[in-house]
């Protein structure tokens, strides 16, 4: 399958109004821009979170398919600085695992007066049927296989945007695990929607993008050639699995070919930021002193997180 390419029809209704968020190819500029100025309304002038009282009548209920405690804390959280009523669905006891179907499970909770499914499963596709065949529930997509994670890739539009001002002339570069991961396709396809015009891929050749690339999507097996003159840097993190399947002999190897390091950033524009979706595989992907460094805005892609989530379930309600 390839990445983003599932129809996201279902996330509209027929006037046009956004009602699930399950990938963000096909989204206009307008919505996407429309999701970062709530989300940038939600943090105070020194960008901590400030609380809503927006869906203090509503109930989220998360439904994590496959570990995530990162992204299932940063819901949560989200969730309850909008004052709406959370439940963290225990699916290792739950009745899909007594052979009730997992739809029968949607239809229980909604039943139960649930407003919002933030689902993570590890089959692309997923949300997109579940928005397909339930009314009244808005789903929002925590992260499904290959194919999508558009709340960690607006996540990053607002880090970026909050450094750089406007994607005008930007120079964007994406190094890692381009093939298999939900975080690069979906920052590809946001970053192409904002108009953005230079957007570099660098991976291994087995590790590269695998489709059709946008307008503006060039692809570098080298580290040195992908991240010259650029203005961001987002790096992504590498299974052990994947680096072998990749013949890369062994992680060190493949640090010393596309980790970042302090001598390597010195490639990238002097202002240029690191970015990575976290949990960092130190002297992996990054050394600690590019982690730790001043060009590093990591720590605020979390807080960003936070603020890009309570926007998205905001929006969702209808409630900006």
């Amino acid at each position: 399958m390839n990445p983003e390419s599932i129809s996201n029809d279902p996330q509209l209704d027929a006037s046009g109004k956004l009602i699930h968020l399950l990938g963000l190819k096909g989204l206009p500029k307008t919505e996407l821009e429309h999701i970062l100025d709530v989300a940038n309304d939600l943090l105070d002038s020194k960008g901590n979170l400030k609380k809503s009282k927006a869906l203090d009548d509503m109930s989220v209920a998360n439904l994590f398919f496959e570990p995530s405690t990162r992204t299932r804390n940063t819901f949560e959280i989200a969730a309850k600085r909008t004052s709406a009523n959370t439940i963290n669905v225990d699916l290792a006891n739950s009745a899909t695992k007594k052979n009730e179907t997992l739809m029968d499970t949607m239809q229980t909770l909604k039943a139960m007066q649930i407003d919002m499914f933030v689902i993570r499963h590890k089959e692309s596709g997923l949300p997109h049927r579940i928005a397909s065949n339930i009314d009244g529930v808005s789903i929002i997509n925590a992260g499904d296989g290959t194919n999508a994670h558009p709340t960690q890739a607006l996540l990053d539009m607002l880090t970026i945007r909050q450094h750089k001002g406007s994607f005008d002339d930007l120079s964007v570069a994406i190094i890692g695990d381009i093939r298999h991961s939900r975080v690069a396709h979906s920052d590809i396809q946001a970053l192409s929607t904002l108009g953005v015009k230079d957007i570099r891929l660098v991976a291994p050749e087995n590790l590269q993008f695998n489709g059709e690339a946008p307008e503006g999507v060039r692809c570098f097996d080298n580290l040195h050639e992908g991240i010259n003159g650029v203005d961001v840097m987002m790096t992504l993190r590498l299974q052990k699995e994947r680096m072998m399947s990749a013949d890369i002999p062994n992680e060190q190897v493949y640090f010393e070919t596309f980790g970042l390091t302090d001598k390597k950033l010195k490639l990238a524009k002097p202002d240029a930021i690191v970015m990575h979706p976290g949990p960092v595989n130190r002297g992996i992907e990054l050394d600690s002193g590019v982690a730790d460094g001043p060009q590093s805005v990591i720590l605020q892609q979390v807080t960003n997180g936070i603020a890009v989530r309570m926007a998205v379930m905001v929006v969702l309600a209808g409630k900006a």
